[in-house]
């Protein structure tokens, strides 16, 4: 591995990192573009990679998801090409991003991993796991659906629309996309974006517009896109979403279960895109579970 480290003082049992607030951010070069990521948890075992949402950096995971996940497994968090502390140019296709993150899982030397996509994430998931089977373990999909899935291609107008709201009201954006309007959702929403900031030191660069709307297109391109055969996709999944989710509507959670062979399927009451964030004790619970079981 070509890489280079960058360290700080960690919260670590012996050797081992247990907080991602603390987790030092790290970077491996894959043909020549340099991909920052973080580490925690255990170092033995299959490994679980997290690949991100629309617009997000290192920063924007849930400290309570990454850490409740990684007391159990050797959690790896990534930043794709051309965004936050990672460099390169963003790509305009969710299989080009596939195929940065199987670059990046190859460049750390694993042979078999698990994921979790969340989102855009999940889109990019579902790509490395019918095309490298040998690859993928397990796979959890959160807040993500097929492509050609419904509502899809109305991302980015939505995204728009809710950054402008955001704005007017001097709110974060992922109050309106990730959390329902009602009180609970409300809550969690606040729950969640200071979680975000529990991590003061080496935080990672923001998306710059450009990647941001390189993002987009891909993510448009793939609610336009003919629905795949999800039948070659043989490991297990679970699949988790709110109950009203509206960035990727609640039914591609649905149709993801319904339409892969060996699928779980959890939705939590009133709660949005976001659900795994808003009902992260009980999601970190379920996950366990699922990667701890059998093949």
């Amino acid at each position: 591995m070509n890489g280079t480290t960058t360290r700080f003082d960690q919260n670590a049992r012996g050797d081992m990192v247990t907080s991602y607030a603390a987790a030092a951010t790290r970077t491996v070069s894959v043909g020549g573009v340099d991909f920052a990521y973080r580490e925690l948890g255990p170092t033995t075992g299959i490994p679980v990679v997290f690949l991100t949402h629309l617009a997000a950096v290192l920063d924007n995971w849930d400290p309570r998801v990454v850490d409740g996940i990684a007391a159990q497994h050797h959690v790896i968090t990534f930043d794709s090409r051309g965004v936050g502390a990672s460099g390169g140019s963003t790509p305009k296709t969710i299989e080009a991003m596939a195929h940065d993150a199987v670059a990046f899982i190859r460049a750390l030397g694993f042979e078999q991993v698990d994921l979790l996509g969340f989102s855009m994430g999940g889109m990019i998931a579902q790509l490395i796991a019918a095309d490298h089977p040998r690859l993928v373990h397990k796979v959890i999909l959160a807040g993500t659906g097929p492509a050609g899935g419904n509502g899809i291609t109305k991302v980015t107008r939505l995204s728009h629309f809710d950054t402008l709201r955001a704005l007017l009201t001097l709110q974060d954006p992922k109050q309106f996309l990730f959390f329902t309007r009602t009180g609970a959702g409300r809550r969690a929403g606040k729950d969640f974006l200071a979680r975000l900031k529990e991590r003061t030191d080496h935080r990672d660069k923001r998306i710059s517009l450009r990647s941001y709307g390189a993002q987009l297109k891909a993510i448009h391109r793939w609610g336009q896109q003919t629905p795949a055969d999800l039948s070659v996709i043989h490991q297990p999944v679970l699949v988790a979403n709110g109950e009203s989710d509206r960035m990727v509507p609640t039914s591609n959670s649905v149709d993801l279960a319904q339409r892969l062979p060996n699928a779980d399927l959890v939705i939590y009451p009133d709660a949005g895109h976001g659900g795994i964030f808003q009902f992260h004790q009980q999601f970190v619970e379920r996950a366990l579970a699922f990667l701890g079981g059998n093949p």
